[in-house]
């Protein structure tokens, strides 16, 4: 067996071209390059680019997409030098529910709306007034959330706009390389519009919602090559044989696919998801209250987990202390943990980190004291409070409301979860591992910070075996023993 492995394992990876990762992320986007050298594989940071959502002048929250486009294909330029061996695929992973509407040559029509926009409040309870709640999530297995591609769809024909074709931001991208436009079926699966059981468009949704069906693009499988790039940047030598793959465009889907099928997962990061994978969705009313939803998965089932605030609410700490005019240094994020870590503080002070205005930007302390005093009556004064006690009381937080969607996902599931794998962020995070093993009785197990890269990669070397399925799993293992360049630079 050991020899057959072995044999599978070189014939998946006889060619030794370069590959491509992008992931875009709702603060950063990653470019990463994958490379071969004697001693094996190596990963190189090529380029991070800061990403945030920007008002208009109609008071609208979008995304600068012309100009983050612009950066992606530079640092794609970027990447294709420093593998004159040539790139033999490029993949793209990003955050859902967000899309971008095509003109007539295909282009972006405008800059795409950002999730956290107010504009889908009316949009979502217009149509939950034409199909319940309970009747979407029976179909679609998705927590009828308003970020959810559905109800922005209709806040655009609310607002007079003409239906136009759309694609999802990952598929957008791929799709301006040269790709196909298409929905990937994990990227696809939240839009809230997608049947659970034949995994494609729900034409009773698309109906119900007064959307035009021929808008919506073609769902494909994860891990499916869509193209090749074209010109110009094909042009570039190590850019002439590229092919294009969407592997699994949703970020979450990447990174679950590098942990094992029956692991439980919190993936922490800007926000939070706690849960398992599952063969088939769980379609119960149960499910729906406790705030589960079913997400297509890189195996073709469905990442069951609960949606859940995260570390974002430190970035908008972070960003309100320094308008405020702090000292930077003591509000830097290895400063605030050290600190926070010192604090003497009862593990049982948190407060709700699902409240509504939490979700929200704009003075974060502020809302936080509020909602610890609504809650607990103890009182912070927002304006003073400590950055340590406000960093202390947001893991408290997560960690709490962490240990109650494990219980629930037992209770749903009739599964016990031995041991917890963190992905994202807060896998480098000592102090909320910690506090996540005391909430939980569990043992917690810290999983790649850059697990949706890792996870993309395999994927794309997967995209062309013939056993996709076993080629993932040791393009997996692979990715996991790869050197970081980037990492090994930092530590020196």
């Amino acid at each position: 067996m050991k020899a057959s492995s072995e044999a599978s394992e070189s014939i998946l990876f006889a060619d030794r071209r370069a590959r491509i990762a992008m992931d875009l992320g709702a603060e950063s986007c990653r470019v990463t390059l994958l490379r071969w050298t004697d001693a094996g594989p190596v990963l190189q940071s090529v380029a991070r680019i800061a990403n945030a959502p920007y008002t208009d002048a109609d008071g609208a929250l979008r995304w600068p997409l012309r100009e983050l486009v612009r950066k992606l294909h530079a640092a794609l330029l970027h990447a294709a030098d420093l593998a004159p061996e040539g790139v033999g695929s490029i993949g793209v992973d990003g955050w859902a529910v967000d899309f971008v509407q095509l003109d007539e040559h295909g282009r972006a029509a405008e800059d795409p709306f950002c999730y956290r926009d107010e504009r889908t409040l009316a949009a979502k309870q217009a149509f939950d007034a034409l199909c319940a709640p309970e009747a979407q999530f029976a179909q679609t297995g998705v927590q009828p959330m308003r970020i959810n591609t559905l109800y922005q769809l209709i806040a655009d024909r609310i607002a007079g706009k003409p239906q136009r074709r759309w694609l999802l931001l990952p598929e957008y991208l791929l799709h301006s390389l040269g790709g196909e436009p298409v929905a990937e079926f994990t990227n696809a699966s939240h839009t809230g519009l997608v049947d659970a059981g034949t995994r494609q468009w729900s034409a009773e949704l698309l109906e119900r919602a007064s959307l035009d069906p021929t808008c919506a693009p073609r769902i494909v499988a994860p891990g499916s090559v869509i193209g090749r790039l074209r010109a110009p940047l094909a042009e570039h030598a190590s850019f002439r044989e590229t092919v294009l793959v969407a592997p699994a465009c949703h970020d979450t889907a990447s990174a679950i696919a590098t942990l094992g099928a029956s692991d439980a997962y919190i993936i922490c990061g800007t926000w939070s998801l706690v849960g398992i994978e599952l063969s088939h969705p769980l379609l119960t009313e149960r499910a729906r209250h406790l705030g589960f939803t079913n997400l297509g998965s890189a195996s073709g089932g469905f990442c069951f987990h609960t949606n859940i605030n995260g570390m974002w609410m430190l970035k908008q700490c972070i960003d309100a202390w320094t308008a405020d005019g702090r000292d930077p240094v003591r509000i830097g994020y290895s400063q605030l943990l050290e600190a926070a870590e010192a604090m003497q503080l009862p593990d049982s002070t948190v407060f709700s980190v699902d409240a509504p205005e939490l979700l929200l930007p704009g003075d974060m302390p502020g809302k936080i004291c509020r909602r610890l005093q609504q809650e607990t009556g103890i009182r912070l004064a927002s304006s003073g409070a400590d950055e340590a006690v406000i960093t202390r009381l947001i893991l408290n937080s997560l960690a709490h409301r962490y240990a109650r969607a494990i219980a629930d996902v037992e209770e749903l599931t009739g599964r016990r979860m031995a041991t917890l794998h963190v992905l994202g962020g807060g896998a480098r995070n000592a102090l909320l591992l910690r506090l996540i093993a005391d909430r939980t009785g569990r043992a917690v197990k810290a999983g790649a910070v850059e697990a949706s890269t890792l996870g993309n990669f395999a994927l794309q070397f997967a995209a062309q075996a013939v056993d996709r399925a076993s080629a993932a799993g040791q393009a997996v293992r692979l990715c996991a023993q790869a050197r970081w360049l980037e990492l090994e630079e930092r530590g020196r």
